[in-house]
């Protein structure tokens, strides 16, 4: 492996982090901020408890169903919206507004709340990713912020109440479907009708807004509540890379765009359409599906509560668009657990939520295309032996045999140039002053030996064939919904976390949530590999920095990821060993034998 080679590996190594670790948003909150919003997190998982069932008994795992803290509002926001009403008008109706009332519908997937008060969703708890004591996550950041508030050109009815039709019981199960009508209405006859919409088994729900004897230019729906984190969020500082994810993202119409913002940015406002907007964290997307191609603008800001410095995040979401001639708003709001072949026989581009790639190379589609054939054979390895560890394995052994020609000629190529890089060395000293005759003669030692010019290019080419490969790999193990407290062997109970078997005690920035073992494990592989293919006395250095690079990024790592690194380090070091069993290093006579450096002679100063 020549210099260059194992330069251009760190850098495509280096370029792979910093692309990833640039997604992320800088840490804006202060200690003390980061510590109570905690303190709030702790109480209301506390607080999660269960459904009434028919005997009085509460299932483990089902959240409580409670009434947010909300002020109501003082009589003239409460009964009217619009800006231009005079109180006097609407003073008759002080007592006559709606009570507030939370209506709980559960379905097949999730548990959605919806709330009286702005006729908005003020909770939503999918029917997975429940964690090892079986409480399901809530998905609202801000509850009371809720999801789905709307209001027409200044007319914000986000705290206004609504009132709700004739329902037999608050807590709704949807059998076969379900609509839930809210309404709103005053003396001059002005009415806005917001209707939900439930299916038993469907992730979405369909919402549609009406309005009557008034006219509005625009409509803006938003999602002010954000998309809370599912998964357990590490406290310690780390160099390694950030494993969770929150991210705006939008179906462009012809991509899907995921994106981090710092401050307020607003997308296709100038220009542009699109079919869906969103928030995504690690395992799942929070989706507004529109009826077709919509103009609409969004409009995100980032939410300023946080769990801790290592949350990412999460955003305000803000859809503004013209009011449709028929003064009917529809929309789906769709729960969207990351599972692949789900969310793409969906036909909606939801895929690319997962991974995405550069327009400008055409990675949108193959890149995606592969990391989707990676994690369908994953899941057909599981489905024969039923450990997503030993699938890994033998995925990682499956790309290494498919990717081996590659390897082989990467091998002899690199092996060639060794043989000649005496008489090379030679040469450049002979002729140190004179490029031209040095290039000629080197030129000449290439045609003797029937090696090409371009061999040295030809040795670096496998290796960035085999990179889009080793990065499908690593994201689809490191994103994969599959792998989720997917245990292997002994200690390694969680693949889609570190491997961690000492809480007690944790390196500072390396391991900080504990001491795991298979980051060590990768290293002493990574070092017997580099030490291998690294043979230039000059280079000895790379010999300890690629492992030391490597420790530093597997600390942290999911297990499933170093699992995957250390399989395909020892497959490569097994595979040297027998190519150089096999055929010894000929020397520049074509005989066998060990390759003998010749002295570099110096040229004398004039």
């Amino acid at each position: 492996m020549s210099k260059n080679t194992i330069i251009g590996i760190i850098l495509i190594v280096l370029l792979f982090v910093w692309s990833i670790n640039n997604s992320n948003k800088q840490q804006e909150i202060a200690q003390a901020e980061m510590q109570k919003r905690a303190k709030e997190f702790a109480l209301e998982k506390a607080k999660q408890d269960s459904l009434a069932a028919v005997k009085g008994e509460k299932p483990h795992g089902v959240p409580e169903f409670t009434a947010p803290v909300a002020p109501a509002p003082a009589a003239a926001e409460q009964d009217s919206p619009f800006a231009d009403e005079p109180a006097e008008d609407i003073a008759e109706e002080k007592d006559a507004q709606p009570s507030i009332k939370e209506i709980r519908v559960e379905t097949d997937r999730f548990w959605m709340t919806l709330n009286s008060i702005g006729a908005k969703i003020t909770s939503i708890v999918p029917k997975t990713l429940a964690d090892s004591l079986g409480n399901f996550p809530e998905l609202l950041q801000n509850k009371e912020a809720g999801a789905l508030s709307i209001s027409f050109d200044k007319a914000d009815f986000s705290d206004i109440a609504f009132s709700v039709g004739e329902i037999a019981t608050d807590n709704i199960v949807v059998k076969d479907s379900a609509t839930i009508a809210f309404e709103w209405k005053d003396e001059k006859g002005r009415v806005v009708i917001r209707e939900y919409k439930f299916t038993k088994e469907g992730f979405s729900v369909k919402h549609i807004t009406r309005i009557k004897g008034f006219a509005s230019k625009l409509y803006t729906l938003s999602w002010k509540g954000g998309m809370r984190e599912t998964e357990e969020i590490p406290v310690g500082k780390s160099f390694g890379m950030n494993y969770l994810f929150s991210e705006v993202i939008l179906n462009n119409t012809y991509n899907v765009d995921r994106e981090t913002v710092t401050k307020q940015t607003w997308f296709n406002r100038e220009q542009g359409k699109a079919l869906w907007f969103g928030l995504r964290r690690k395992y799942i997307a929070g989706i507004i599906n529109f009826d077709g191609i919509s103009e609409a603008s969004l409009g995100a800001e980032p939410i300023k509560e946080k769990r801790n410095e290592k949350d990412p995040g999460t955003y305000a979401l803000t859809i503004t668009d013209n009011m449709p001639e028929h003064d009917s708003i529809a929309v789906d709001f769709t729960i969207l657990p990351l599972h692949w072949k789900e969310i793409e026989n969906m036909g909606q581009g939801y895929e690319k939520i997962i991974v995405s790639g550069w327009e400008w190379m055409g990675a949108d589609k193959w890149f995606v295309w592969l990391c989707g054939l990676l994690l369908q054979i994953l899941n057909a390895f599981y489905s024969i032996i039923p450990n997503y560890g030993v699938s890994i394995i033998l995925l990682t052994i499956l790309v290494k045999i498919v990717t081996t020609p590659l390897a082989l000629k990467q091998i002899r190529s690199t092996r060639s140039m060794m043989v000649l890089k005496p008489e090379l060395d030679a040469i450049r000293a002979k002729n140190r002053g004179d490029m031209r005759a040095q290039q000629e003669e080197i030129m000449k030692l290439y045609a003797k030996h029937g090696i090409s010019p371009f061999s040295g290019f030809a040795g670096c080419l496998p290796m960035l064939l085999q990179m889009p490969i080793f990065i499908g790999l690593f994201i689809v193990l490191g994103r994969s919904i599959e792998l989720r407290e997917a245990p292997f062997v002994a200690w390694i109970s969680d693949l889609s976390k570190s491997d961690i078997v000492w809480s007690g005690f944790s390196i500072p920035y390396l391991m900080p949530e504990g001491v795991a073992i298979l980051p060590f494990i990768m290293v002493v592989t990574t070092w017997l590999q580099t030490k291998q293919t690294i043979t230039d006395p000059n280079q000895k250095m790379m010999v300890w920095m690629m492992p030391a690079m490597m420790f530093v990024f597997s600390s942290v790592m999911p297990s499933g990821l170093v699992l995957y690194w250390t399989i395909s380090n020892i497959w490569s070091v097994a595979q040297y060993m027998l190519i150089s069993r096999k055929a010894a290093l000929p020397d520049s006579s074509g005989e066998k034998g060990k390759v003998i450096e010749a002295k570099i002679v110096k040229g004398k100063k004039k």
